[in-house]
């Protein structure tokens, strides 16, 4: 019994396996086949939705309403305004959203959706361009459409060529290229990308200034170039900072002291009592300008090999300072 159960596992491991490996054949082969077909009505595309005033309203059914969801948001988060808007929907009301200064972007397989059959009047009457993303240029939705893409493919890779994988891969990828298209004509910068997604990584590295993370005011380790080393480690200590710049009174920056500094220094058996801060500091140390980016500081401080920087303000004086825990809480690194 435990022998025939291990081999009918083996089977269907085998199986599912091989299944496996031929739907990324199919549907890789769907996605190229795009490639060979792609042409003019694909350009226009691109040129009407940079002409039009309003957003890129996609519709869609089923799995390809799915999709038509994923195409809205990356349209919508690579520079070009788009929203989904069900067809069901779109008869009770939601029609509403759609004016004539959008152009709406339907995707359908078989392109015969009742759904969509129901407003498409509605939608030419308003005078909104529409294109139709199927796989028949004599379907109900092709033949009502201003623009036709073809997203056709050969076959499901459903074993019984019914459920909508190789299809919905092949619209999936169509609506990559439209939103790559689009952003390469309007210049989109991965600043720009950074702006609409202000939570993530990128964002954070591209929109978080100096300014936004350093110490600034009182929490800003300093001391005059007269100051005593018991005043100097008093400085350090009290701010936390394992640094504290030694300044001058119009706040230009003259050196820096460091944990290290200290560490070297009573290797060497120097006599700290009797110094002064000019004595002891590190003359010319790095720092950034506040409007710099953190993410700037954060090379900084890994290329010199260092944990601490000073920030100063447009004029050369001393506003803030920084280290990479400062870098690290508000995730930058």
């Amino acid at each position: 019994m435990t022998a025939y159960a291990a081999s009918g596992g083996s089977s269907r491991a085998d199986r599912a396996l091989a299944l496996a490996k031929e739907t990324f054949d199919i549907e890789a082969a769907a996605v190229l086949g795009l490639k060979d077909r792609v042409g003019e009505s694909f350009a226009q595309t691109v040129e009407r939705i940079l002409a039009i005033q309003g957003r890129v309203v996609v519709m869609g059914m089923g799995k390809s309403g799915h999709v038509g969801r994923k195409i809205a948001a990356t349209l919508a988060s690579t520079g070009t305004p788009a929203l989904f808007v069900h067809p069901a929907e779109a008869s009770h009301g939601d029609l509403g959203m759609v004016t004539a200064t959008d152009l709406v972007l339907m995707i359908s397989n078989s392109g015969e959706s009742q759904e969509m059959a129901a407003i498409l009047p509605v939608l030419k009457r308003l005078g909104a361009p529409l294109v139709a993303m199927t796989s028949k240029s004599e379907s109900m939705m092709a033949r009502y459409a201003d623009l036709w893409i073809d997203t056709g493919v050969s076959k499901e890779a459903c074993p019984l060529n019914l459920a909508p994988t190789a299809s919905t891969t092949a619209q999936l990828a169509m609506g990559d290229a439209l939103a790559v298209a689009l952003l390469d004509a309007r210049g989109f910068r991965a600043e720009d990308f950074a702006r609409s997604h202000p939570g993530g990584a990128l964002g954070r590295k591209l929109l978080t200034h100096v300014s936004d993370v350093m110490r600034s005011g009182d929490a800003v380790p300093k001391v005059l170039p007269t100051a005593t080393f018991s005043e100097l480690m008093r400085e350090m200590s009290a701010k936390g900072l394992g640094a504290t710049a030694v300044v001058e009174v119009d706040g230009s920056v003259l050196g820096i002291f460091t944990d290290g500094d200290l560490r070297r220094m009573l290797e060497q058996g120097v006599d700290l009592r009797a110094k002064t801060a000019r004595d002891l500091m590190h003359p010319h140390p790095y720092m950034i300008n506040m409007d710099a980016l953190a993410v700037d500081a954060a090379d900084l401080m890994e290329a010199k090999r260092i944990t601490s920087v000073l920030v100063v303000d447009a004029q050369g004086a001393l506003c803030g300072a920084l280290n990479s825990n400062d870098l690290m809480r508000a995730k930058v690194i």
